[in-house]
């Protein structure tokens, strides 16, 4: 009696080990069944490709940028995967944590849905059918938040445009995306997508990279901030310049404050597939 007492604490301890696994292993198969139902969705460019004759009427340092970045003859991308490692804070008091990550976008159809992992919380962003949403999971398991509504879905396509600057071709114009000339060094770029209308400050470097993206984002459900990110380390991927380092940061009462560094690990294009 006495000895089958005593395996009580071991049988439990490995019931909640077995329904700890469990959980996270449904949590990974329902986030790969999304990734893969946005990309069956992703939509296509039909072959379209970009031509340095498309550049003609565009500001002088978009010209610069797509001239720097894009060859004659790029095809559009219709579909995006990528990893990334880095360090975030989940709070703006808060230390600075390690951070695994991979991202899905889509193009043709405005998509995108991220996860990141830390030691004690996954999160993941989402942009699908023009809806935005936030989920944080405590160890993967436990929801601590799920917010929704349309200030998220404002600051997920702002995420969504912004990191275009992985796959250029989605920031030449077309009928939702439109630049206009500020300077030599900036222009300013707008994206209407049914009833929401999003906007960039972007910032160009003498070679024509992108240096700086501002905009106004809301921080959380009320506060609509200034939000910069700062790009840097370009390097080639797929024939295409782009940049590896990303910096996110909130401007509050004019100081700075950055909330996540990511660094590109892996990135490919027009694959169907989740990693």
């Amino acid at each position: 009696m006495e000895a089958s007492l005593l395996l009580w604490p071991t049988l439990v301890f490995f019931a909640a080990v077995l329904v700890f696994a469990l959980l996270r292993i449904q949590m990974a198969w329902d986030f790969k069944q999304s990734v893969k139902e946005m990309l069956r969705q992703s939509g296509h460019h039909n072959g379209q490709a970009f031509h340095l004759e498309d550049l003609a009427d565009l500001p002088e340092p978009v010209q610069r940028y797509f001239n720097h970045v894009l060859k004659d003859g790029q095809l559009y991308i219709n579909r995006v995967r990528l990893k990334h490692n880095g360090t975030m804070k989940t709070g703006l008091a808060k230390k600075w944590t390690k951070i695994t990550g991979e991202e899905y976008f889509t193009t043709a159809n405005p998509g995108m849905i991220w996860i990141g992992h830390t030691t004690w919380f996954t999160a993941i962003d989402r942009f699908v059918e023009g809806n935005g949403n936030l989920l944080v999971k405590l160890l993967g398991i436990v929801k601590v938040v799920n917010a929704k509504g349309e200030t998220f879905a404002q600051a997920e396509l702002l995420r969504w445009l912004g990191e275009s600057v992985w796959f250029p071709t989605n920031l030449l114009p077309n009928e939702y995306l439109q630049w206009t000339s500020i300077d030599y060094f900036t222009a300013r770029l707008d994206f209407n997508f049914g009833d929401c209308h999003i906007w960039y400050t972007v910032g160009f470097d003498k070679n024509g990279e992108i240096t700086q993206l501002e905009t106004q984002r809301y921080r959380d459900a009320k506060n609509l901030d200034t939000w910069i990110g700062k790009l840097s380390h370009y390097k080639r991927h797929h024939n295409m310049l782009i940049p590896t380092v990303i910096e996110a940061i909130w401007r509050l009462d004019g100081s700075d404050y950055p909330y996540a560094r990511f660094k590109l690990t892996h990135i490919d294009y027009g694959k169907r597939k989740p990693y």
